[in-house]
Formats: C-alpha cells, structure tokens, sequence
C-alpha cells in the first residue's frame, strides 16, 4: 500500500491547523492586512510554480477575468483579511474551530441560490448543530466579556464569503472546466493585486524583528499554509478522492485548539471542547445527507 497520500493528508491537517497561531504571532508586529497580503505573496508562489510544472495557465483563460476577480474577493481577500481581523480578536484556537463551520455556511449558501440543493431532516440537524456550536463559542448570554463578539463576527463573516465562492464557482466556472489550480493561481494572483492596492505598508518590515513572528508568517502560512497547503490538496484528490479531500476539514479545528491550549497556553471554555463536537458533527452529518440526496437521486 502507497502510504505517500496518507502521510499528506496528516500534514495537510497540521498545516491548515496551525494557520491560526501564526496569525497570532504575526499580529503582534504588523496589522491584519498587512498579515494576509504577505500570506497570498509568499502563497502564490509555490502554487504558481506547481500550476506552471502541470501546464495548466491558458492565454485563453483570458475571457473569464471577471469570474476569476469575483473568486480572489470572495475566496482570497476578503476571506482571508476577515479570517484575520477574526483571529487577532480572539484565542488562536476558538478561531480554528469557528473555521470548521465553513461547510456549514457553504451548505446554506448553497441551499439559498442554488434551485439543485435540496434540504433534508440530515441537513437540517447538520446545519443546527453547526449553529449551536458557533452559538456557544460566542456565548451572547454572558456577561464576562471573554470571547470578543466582534472577532466571532468576522469569523462568521468570512465562512459566508468562502461559502458563497463555493455557490460562485459551481454556477459559472465549474462548467467552464478549468482546472482547478489554474483557478486558484487566478484568483490568489489577482487577491494579491487587491491586496496590494489597498493595503497601507507602513511599518510592515517590523514582522522582520521577530523571528518566531516572520518565519510562522513566511513559511509557516504563506509557503506551506496557503502555497504548499493547495499543492497537498490536490494530490489527495488525485490519489485518495474527492471523498478522502474533503474529510481532511474535520482535524484542523482539532489541530488548532491543541496548538492554542498546549503551545499558546490559551485557557478555553469547556463548552469550547462542547463546540468542536457539535460542529464537527453538523459537517459530518451534511456530508452524509447529501450522499443519501445524490443516491435518491441517481434511483429516479
């Protein structure tokens, strides 16, 4: 048995775990923005490099620049500048695991603009224990003060986008037949003009007075965590399945609170552990109603 994809899927999981604390660290020197611009620089890279080795970037490719600039708003800049601006509000960890209701928000974004999705009771329930989660990660209820509502906001804020480039990209650029890390070296690019244009650089070279800070930030979220992260991405497509790809979401939010606990020394609720399971569980549980959708389906 090739044990290669299984090794990538782990590190796949640790990468996209410890995104969060790198945010931290960084945002102890420069500002969200500035984080995220050198995210997608040092992100575009490696992915650029792979899309150029695969000859998958098309001069005629061309006539869809409109699609790819809605996706670098939707799935680079604004996604990961909310993510951000999130994540500094709020322990590394509870931001990992507010990141594993993307395909929650997905889903419904999904359900609202796409006639083809249908909702059954399996997704109901997946979508109200993704809910009750997030719910009690915030916990509007209380009076301590202790998770930042605004940072939970952002959170939100930036799956519902993320979500929304999912409804994006099924509807117009999936027929299309792009390949797929053409379509991410497009829409990272054009994010780090975005990025580039409204993004003030003033004091961005004080990242390079913290080691720990730069290096997370370099290699530990732009190279590996954005670049290398789509790379690994797709080779578990090709060699696991779509299936095995996807379930790759259900570790980093575990990843992340075990790096925010044990590492960053971050004290978390017991209804954050509480949170994990309930979100978790709602993912697993959309997942499963859309397979029991696609095989009533393919029984008509």
């Amino acid at each position: 048995m090739n044990k290669a994809p299984y090794v990538v899927f782990a590190l796949l999981a640790v990468i996209w775990g410890s995104n969060f604390i790198f945010v931290k660290w960084a945002a102890q020197e420069i500002s969200p923005s500035q984080i995220v611009l050198l995210r997608v620089v040092f992100g575009f890279i490696p992915i650029c490099c792979f899309a150029l080795a695969k000859r998958a970037l098309r001069r005629a490719h061309i006539r869809y620049l409109h699609h790819f600039v809605v996706m670098s708003l939707l799935a680079t800049s604004v996604y990961y500048l909310a993510y951000a601006k999130g994540t500094v509000l709020l322990p590394s960890g509870i931001a990992g695991v507010l990141s594993g209701a993307i395909p929650v928000f997905a889903f419904l974004c999904a359900w609202l603009f796409i006639k083809e999705e249908r909702i059954n009771r399996t997704k109901a329930l997946g979508v109200l224990l993704g809910f009750i989660g997030v719910l009690l990660i915030a916990r509007p209820w209380s009076t301590s003060g202790e998770i930042n509502f605004t940072g939970v906001a952002y959170m939100i804020a930036g799956s519902v986008c993320v979500g929304c480039s999912f409804v994006y990209a099924r509807k117009f650029i999936t027929p299309l037949k792009i390949p797929a890390v053409a379509l991410v070296t497009y829409q990272i690019g054009l994010g780090m003009v975005w990025l580039f244009l409204f993004t003030n650089l003033d004091g961005i070279g004080a990242l390079f007075n913290n080691t720990r800070a730069w290096v997370g930030l370099i290699f530990g979220l732009g190279l590996c965590g954005t670049g290398l992260a789509y790379v690994f991405y797709y080779y578990i497509v090709e060699t696991l399945g779509a299936v095995a790809a996807a379930s790759v979401t259900y570790i980093p939010p575990v990843i992340a609170l075990a790096i925010g606990v044990w590492l960053a020394g971050e004290t978390i609720h017991p209804l954050g552990y509480v949170a994990v399971i309930l979100i978790l569980s709602g993912v697993a549980m959309l997942q499963v109603g859309s397979r029991r959708a696609a095989g009533v389906t393919q029984t008509r």
